[in-house]
């Protein structure tokens, strides 16, 4: 059995242990106490079992799959009928309120439902016959998971409620928010245990050390600990023979057959992950996961901006490249483009069958999203839905080159060292772009804007890009130039660097206080 079935598997012994143990809703809510203590914690499989239940809260919302879909608040992609997360289009045109629900309530709720999860995880544990050490592994994965929710909403909303144990009373879910620097306090605590406890190995379902320090580079990015951020991924850098680096196959990162393959998961740090049949991305409600939801439905459409923004095999912009024909717009692109978006005129096939795909739905854009679109698993039905299962990847080691090239820049400007990290990543094997031009991008801010642009292009349709124009401050000035394909201005104010709370939680606790704005 592969390490990823085995994860899938212990999944599934944690809710069928629930179900066989009168705990119905095991993975909605903690066990009763009454419960647990009779049944649960008296092996090392419940602990298992438990911790399996915390990984399966990855699966929800934007903690799984759907966490690309956050591109289509950006600059980067237009949302059309998104049925998974109705109000996500309503938010990209800043119909952004305190009741508008669907999507934004997700983005609350589901990571605090983690939260709790892992809280009743840590608070009970103990009661186990697990040896000290073990444990320790056990509690960092808790932390870490716990770590990565927070970070979540601490982007999303500031200053946040901090729960440290599983609240065992209504007054004690009924407290205030944290302001914003405790919650990073927490965070960094959190990963800094998961650091010191977590195994350090190469990643294999279950989060390692590289994967909460991967991690809290992107904390300390986002709080502009530029020198801290710099010096953690350079020790990331450093330790990661064995068990980090570029995969040889760009496109195949984002592709199932690609993530049970050590050359190319090597890039793969974190992930959530699914598993056809038992486990697929999506089954209720309604039959679908990203190969219908993106290279069929074209849920999320590339902006013509977002293609633009790709240079030439030259390394030069098309505005400024000879290579660029306005004739054939998109050849001589860097490959990254063709290998995440569907091109107009591109003809998809199914590789093993040689048998034609195309989606039913024209995009209003032009562009299809082509990125986590498998292709091997064509034509695309609601009735093999459950063949869908590429892993959500939430880290790869790409990203920990270019963050060590931002934090680097910022700390101290340009060096050696920087321009090699960005040429890492440009120079992977099949995409093959030349190396950054050090006399063009000779300073701080051009080179700001050089790996600004890189992280565009390298992790499009990803999830990422809202979270960068949000800590970089730029979105309120982008956003604005942009429109929709039925020409509605996208808007973007300063007051939405931070969302609101929903009504339903203002009223459900009044010692919650509404972000400024709102």
């Amino acid at each position: 059995m592969t390490t990823k079935n085995k994860i899938i598997a212990c999944i599934y012994a944690g809710f069928m242990l629930g179900a066989a143990s009168c705990k119905k809703n095991f993975l909605d809510r903690a066990p009763l106490d009454s419960v647990s203590t009779t049944i649960f914690w008296k092996t090392e499989t419940d602990v298992q079992s438990a911790l399996a239940g915390i990984y399966s809260r990855l699966a929800q919302n934007f903690l799984g799959y759907e966490r690309v879909y956050l591109d289509g608040l950006t600059d980067n992609a237009y949302l059309d009928n998104n049925t998974n997360q109705p109000s996500m289009p309503l938010l990209a045109t800043g119909s952004i309120t305190p009741t508008v629900g669907g999507s934004l309530s997700n983005m609350y709720s589901t990571p605090y439902r983690a939260i709790s999860t892992c809280n009743y995880f840590l608070d009970n544990v103990d009661k186990s016959p697990v040896a000290d050490a073990q444990k320790n592994i056990y509690k960092a994965e808790a932390r870490f998971v716990r770590a990565l929710c927070y970070f979540d909403l601490v982007q999303a909303f500031g200053g946040v409620i901090i729960y440290r144990n599983y609240p065992t009373t209504l007054d004690a879910v009924k407290i205030a928010k944290s302001t914003k620097a405790e919650v990073y306090t927490f965070i960094e605590e959190d990963l800094d245990f998961a650091i010191a406890n977590l195994p350090d190995v190469k990643y294999n379902g279950h989060a390692v050390k590289g994967s909460a320090q991967g991690i809290k580079a992107r904390v300390l990015l986002a709080q502009e600990k530029w020198a801290d951020a710099a010096a953690l991924c350079q020790q990331i850098m450093t330790n990661a023979t064995g068990k980090f680096g570029l995969s040889n196959n760009y496109a195949n990162i984002f592709k199932t057959t690609g993530q049970t393959n050590a050359a190319v998961n090597i890039e793969i740090m974190f992930s959530t992950q699914y598993l056809a049949t038992t486990n697929p991305q999506r089954v209720s409600p309604g039959a679908a996961g990203m190969d219908i939801e993106l290279g069929w439905w074209s849920l999320m459409q590339p902006y013509q901006d977002l293609v633009n923004d790709y240079h030439m095999t030259d390394g030069l912009p098309a505005s400024e490249s000879p290579l660029y024909n306005a004739g054939i717009p998109y050849a001589n692109r860097d490959p990254r483009l063709n290998l995440t978006v569907k091109l107009p005129g591109e003809a998809w096939t199914n590789p093993n069958t040689g048998a034609a795909w195309n989606s039913s739905y024209v995009p209003a854009t032009g562009f299809i999203t082509e990125k986590y679109v498998d292709l091997t698993k064509a034509p695309f039905t609601t009735t093999t839905a459950t063949s869908t299962d590429q892993d959500y990847v939430h880290l790869r080691y790409a990203d920990i080159l270019l963050m060590y090239a931002e934090a680097k820049n910022e700390a101290s400007g340009p060096d050696a060292s920087v321009y090699a990290a960005i040429d890492q990543v440009r120079a992977r094997t099949g995409i093959a772009m030349p190396a950054t031009n050090q006399t063009r991008y000779n300073t701080k801010d051009l080179l700001r804007e050089y790996i600004r642009h890189e992280r565009r292009v390298e992790f499009a349709l990803e999830g990422q890009r809202y979270n960068d124009m949000k800590r970089w401050r730029i979105a309120h000035v982008k956003l604005p130039t942009l429109v929709t394909p039925a020409n509605v201005p996208l808007k973007f104010e300063q007051k939405n660097y931070q969302l609101p709370f929903q009504q339903s939680e203002l009223d459900n606790n009044p010692q919650l206080v509404q972000n400024d704005g709102y």
